[in-house]
């Protein structure tokens, strides 16, 4: 039986005593005469019909309230937290229901205002912040991925999502202790990132979250500070005593005269080696003494041609980009360009040896693309560090300064080994920045 069934039965059983005695009374007492017994039945029908009336009244003033509280239950169950109930009132046992009713509600819908507010603004931050942030499922699938994350997977998060790590490169950032630093190769940059890796539950599963933070500046930085106190002592020392060196050997060589050529030749040998060390350290200083870049608004494609244009040794072949200019200090940029340009001529083979140099537009970022069909390198790793070469001559200077000169530009300089061929690719980014108009 239902519950509104129970509430009429009872209802009705709650006057049917007084409606039995007062039938009762009708019918037992006054006349028995025609329009006495119309007089009877005509009570009687209003008698019962009033009965009726006040239990379906009675019924209504039950169930009506509790349907209003089951409205209301099931719009909070659905988050529709804008529906009150009327007639709410704390000196009422009903009304003190409903009162509460409606302050659950506000409570409820405040609580998820505040939910909201702080799910926007931490994803603004998320997409805000300069740091990879990846969310991955316990089969290492991509759960998440902000902004920095699509960038330096070069992806966005549709294609991303449900991605297995290892197909995006990333299979190292499960399996590898944390926190720690890796050496990571992905389409948005190569270097050393800091990763830091934590647990969390989604629906009762373990998940896995992943923080990766480019750290290659800032470690070359310190290396680059490391290096500059090291040449700046060394050329010190060095030179205190290269200076007495070189005049006393100039001093002995002048007093000698044509008397002993062996000890002659011995002589302009230790002069000629001090003035070549000095040379040495003065190369190195220059890398200890990088000034800071004066921009000024530099023309992309006359910038390349007029350094392709001094490579005499082998024709450099120049693939035009889109026109555009950017702030940046000519100087430097030029001695960059003649760097790389140098590099890419003395790796290729006599004969049949290219270089070439293009650039693109793309997301506000310039790349200036030299390749070459030489044999590649070896190690891309430590080509940038100073003093390293590969070269019988080479000092190591040439790519650490280009590299420096890059950032300090804002952008960055990296070598990589050309994919399916042979040969080896240097890639400049530069920013367009505020400054620089793309022209249509």
């Amino acid at each position: 039986m239902t519950h509104e069934r129970r509430v009429m039965l009872l209802a009705l059983a709650a006057g049917f005593p007084a409606m039995v005695l007062a039938l009762v009374l009708l019918w037992r007492g006054g006349g028995g005469g025609d329009g006495a017994i119309g007089f009877k039945w005509l009570v009687t029908v209003v008698l019962v019909v009033c009965w009726w009336g006040f239990a379906r009244a009675a019924r209504e003033r039950v169930l009506r309230p509790l349907q209003t509280l089951s409205n209301m239950l099931a719009a909070l169950h659905e988050q529709e937290y804008s529906l009150r109930a009327r007639g709410a009132r704390v000196d009422d046992a009903l009304g003190l229901a409903f009162f509460e009713l409606n302050q659950l509600g506000d409570h409820l819908r405040a609580q998820r205002l505040g939910g909201l507010e702080a799910a926007t603004l931490l994803g603004r931050v998320m997409e805000e912040i300069d740091v990879a942030v990846l969310a991955f499922s316990e089969d290492s699938r991509v759960r998440l991925a902000n902004r920095a994350a699509e960038r330096l997977l070069g992806e966005g998060a549709a294609r991303l999502a449900d991605r297995i790590a290892a197909e995006v490169g990333l299979d190292s950032v499960l399996t590898a202790d944390a926190p720690g630093i890796l050496e990571l190769a992905l389409p948005g940059g190569t270097g050393r990132y800091a990763m830091r890796r934590t647990t969390f539950r989604l629906a009762g599963k373990p998940h896995y979250l992943v923080v990766l933070s480019d750290v290659s500046r800032a470690l070359r930085d310190e290396e680059r500070r490391a290096w500059q106190r090291l040449v700046r002592v060394l050329g010190h020392e060095i030179n205190n005593s290269l200076a007495p060196i070189k005049s006393v050997a100039e001093s002995l060589r002048a007093g000698l005269g044509d008397a002993d050529d062996d000890v002659a030749r011995g002589l302009e040998l230790i002069r000629a080696r001090a003035d070549g060390l000095g040379r040495f350290l003065q190369s190195y200083a220059r890398l200890a003494r990088l000034p800071s870049p004066r921009l000024a608004p530099l023309e992309v494609e006359q910038w390349v041609r007029r350094v392709a244009a001094l490579e005499t040794r082998r024709g450099v072949t120049v693939h035009a980009g889109p026109a555009v200019t950017i702030r940046a200090d000519s100087d430097q940029l030029e001695q960059l360009l003649i760097n790389l340009l140098a590099n890419a001529v003395e790796a290729v083979p006599d004969g049949n040896g290219s270089v070439a140099v293009g650039w693109r537009v793309d997301n506000g970022r310039l790349e200036v693309i030299v390749s070459d069909n030489g044999p590649g390198v070896a190690d891309t790793t430590s080509i940038f560090v100073p003093f390293f070469t590969t070269k019988a001559k080479g000092t190591g200077l040439g790519l650490a300064l280009s590299r420096e000169i890059a950032e300090a530009h804002g952008g960055s300089l990296t070598l990589r080994n050309a994919l399916g061929g042979q040969g080896c690719e240097a890639h400049l980014v530069l920013p367009v920045g505020a400054g620089g108009e793309r022209a249509l």
